[in-house]
Order: structure tokens, then sequence, then C-alpha cells
């Protein structure tokens, strides 16, 4: 095996444009187009500290493609957070829109903070000094920003609060993700889980996955807790949960509820009763059915790619799997769901968030769902029709879709 050099997240990206133009007809123009951003935007955040002192943070907005309309994406808080990352992230976040098929572009945002070690004081002053820099670049016809890692819908409410202040705009339609009585969509809490839960069931029978399927989640955040228990809902049997820390595995199977309660109340998965402790890479090769990554980027390399024994990977994390190893997985006949499908859930519920904004209108739980379920399942089918007719894997099938798409709105 050779060894493979770490890429920063833009890197693997680009990596993934150049593997969908081998098998498709891409042409060099709209490549480079791609591998180019509208506009990136760094900014330095003055905020006030509860003892009396100011600290500067960094903020960043990178608007990467507005061919389908308004930039669309979320805003990170993290302390790895960086310009390569939320590059990489808007040119998914592009890719994830056109194939989805929603009149959105691509973006994303973010602060390099680690949000743990503010008060709310100083978390709410900081998300609001954001919203000072960058509110000429943002709105509803121009970029729409949402949650992503470490924000919350009480984030976006202050957000929308400081916008609707510095313009004068109450559609509320400018941030997404925000809390239903402050204009949220239905449903945008579990969107991103479900609408995972949709593509895979749209695409196990294709892919030769049992009805009853065993599953490893890696990640107890919003996405992967939401998953874990929407899998078991519908009569699958997850096998493995974890947190950043470690997880815990049950050939029997796990209560995602149980496991989520016990974290809550002992802050750690370790000792949770019944249950093996394991660590997150020993998770990642378990014998399952379906490995749903659901944490941080470049968690599948070209280092371990070989020993996945999973049938197929349903990717609801973003960039989890690097190019070396798609490469060695679809070698293996093992199917990545890649996570421009498989995790476009939230940003189609954030799309008719702002739809209902613009409208005045509020659409229910099961409205919201049924059109998230429709809008998937005919996208994935599209997708995977596509892999066969070219022979080729899922991910760079999801990428020609989309390119294409992008391709015809630029001829407009």
């Amino acid at each position: 095996m050779s060894k493979e050099i770490p890429l920063n997240p833009f890197e693997n990206a680009l990596n993934q444009l150049k593997r969908a133009q081998k098998v498709g007809k891409i042409s060099d123009e709209l490549l480079e187009r791609m591998q180019a951003p509208e506009r990136e935007i760094r900014v330095g955040l003055q905020v006030a500290m509860d003892d009396g002192s100011k600290r500067i943070f960094e903020g960043y907005r990178v608007q990467h493609s507005s061919a389908r309309g308004p930039y669309k994406g979320g805003i990170r808080y993290h302390a790895q957070a960086d310009m390569h990352e939320v590059k990489a992230l808007a040119l998914w976040m592009t890719l994830k829109t056109a194939v989805a098929n929603i009149p959105m572009g691509g973006g994303k945002g973010g602060i390099t903070v680690d949000p743990r070690t503010l008060s709310p004081g100083e978390l709410e002053r900081l998300s609001r000094a954001w919203v000072r820099a960058l509110y000429r670049n943002i709105g509803p016809k121009v970029d729409v920003p949402a949650p992503d890692v470490n924000t919350t819908p009480e984030i976006m409410s202050w957000m929308v609060d400081e916008y609707e202040k510095l313009t004068g705009d109450k559609t509320r339609a400018a941030f997404t993700g925000k809390p239903i009585a402050n204009g949220g969509s239905e449903g945008r809490d579990k969107a991103t889980g479900l609408g995972g839960f949709y593509v895979f069931n749209a695409l196990r029978e294709g892919l030769h996955i049992p009805a009853s399927a065993t599953v490893a989640v890696q990640g107890m955040g919003n996405v992967g807790g939401h998953a874990a228990t929407i899998f078991t809902t519908h009569g699958h049997r997850v096998v493995a949960m974890s947190d950043s820390k470690g997880g815990v595995y049950s050939a029997e199977g796990l209560d995602p509820t149980k496991v989520e309660a016990y974290k809550k109340e002992h802050k750690s998965l370790e000792g949770y009763p019944g249950a093996k402790t394991i660590s997150n890479a020993e998770l990642l090769l378990l014998e399952v059915d379906v490995l749903v990554p659901a944490a941080l980027e470049n968690q599948i390399t070209g280092q371990n790619a070989g020993d996945i024994k999973a049938k197929i990977i349903l990717e609801l994390a973003n960039g989890p799997t690097t190019p070396e190893a798609d490469d060695i997985l679809f070698a293996k006949g093992v199917a990545v769901v890649p996570d421009i499908l498989a995790n476009s859930g939230g940003v189609v519920v954030s799309t008719f968030e702002w739809q209902q904004n613009l409208a005045s209108e509020h659409w229910s739980e099961t409205e919201v769902n049924n059109k998230l379920k429709e809008l998937l399942e005919r996208e994935a089918s599209n997708i995977f029709a596509r892999a066969k007719e070219l022979a080729t894997d899922l991910r760079r099938a999801a990428f020609l879709v989309a390119l294409e798409r992008i391709e015809a709105a630029l001829e407009k």
C-alpha cells in the first residue's frame, strides 16, 4: 500500500473533482471555475470578554458559487477551523445543492474558537460581531447561512436579530436553522439524519443490503444521534455508537436513546452496561452492513480503507473519506454513498425554511418530511442509475450530476 500524503480538505475536494472528470464530460473551464471561490472573506472580530478584556477572533465566509442561487452553507465554531477547511466545505455545498436540485449555490463560514471556553454572553457577542462584520455580504437573496459544527438555533436567532437591526429586513430569511418560534422549519433538527436514511432506503435493494441491517454510527452529535435512532425505529440494528472519545459495541444491538442518556449523565460512553468499549478506529473496521461516519473529515483514508468490512458507507459527515480511500473501497466493492447526497437533508430543509420565510408560510412536519423524502429518493435514484451507466462509483456519479447542473446554470 502506498503511503497517503495528508491533504488539507480543499485539496481533497479538488482531487474528487479531478476523479469525476476522468469518467465524464467535464470541461477544463468548468473545473478551473470550481477551483476558485467567487469570494473569500476573512475578518477579525473584536469581542468584549466578561472580565473586561477584549479578544480578537478570526472569522471566515467563503462564497463559492452563486450560479444556481444564493450562497448557502453553515457557520462552524471550531478551534481548528481555517480557510482551507471552509473553502472545501463551500465547494462541497455548491455540489450538494446541485445534487439535491434546490435553487441555491454554495458557501460556508466559520470562526476559529472553542465555544466551550466562552460564557453564554461572550458567545452571543461573538455571534453578533460576525454578523456586523459580514452583513453587507449576506442576505435572503445573496447568502443564507445556517448552523454547522457547534452552532445552534439559539445562535441563529442572535444572528437574525442582529441582521434585522442592521438592515431592517423582517423576513427572517437571512439565516436558517432558527428555532421554530422564530421562523424555523418543522423537522429541521433531524433533517440530516432523516435525509440520510431516505437516501439509504432508496438505494438499499440496489446495493443488496438486507431489510434488517447492522449499523455502526461514528459520532453522536445532532446528525449521528438522530441517525442511530431513525435506523433503529425502522427495524435496523445499531451495534456500535461513538463520540469523540471512543465508543461502545454490542452484537445484540444498542438502544440509541439509552446510550444518549448514559452519555449525558456520565459525560462519557465508558462503562456503558452490556457493551464492549471500543475506539473510534475500531468502530470503523467493524463487520457491519452499514458504516455511518457522522463526525469529522478524513476518517477513512488510504491507511485503513483496505481493512473496512462494511458493505456500504453512508457519509453523514462532510468529507470523511479521502480520494485514495475511495479508490481502494471501489476496488473492494464497498459502495460509498457520498456526503453531497447522503447528508444533503439538512440543506434541503434549510431551503424549505428559507422558502417558508419568504412566503410567510409555516409547513407541518409531515409536509416537510414528505417533500424531503420525495426529493431525496428521486435524486438518489438518478445518481445510482448514472453510476451503473458509467460503471463508476456513486461519488463520481454525484459529482457529474452536480457539475452538469452547474454548467447548465452558467450557460443561461
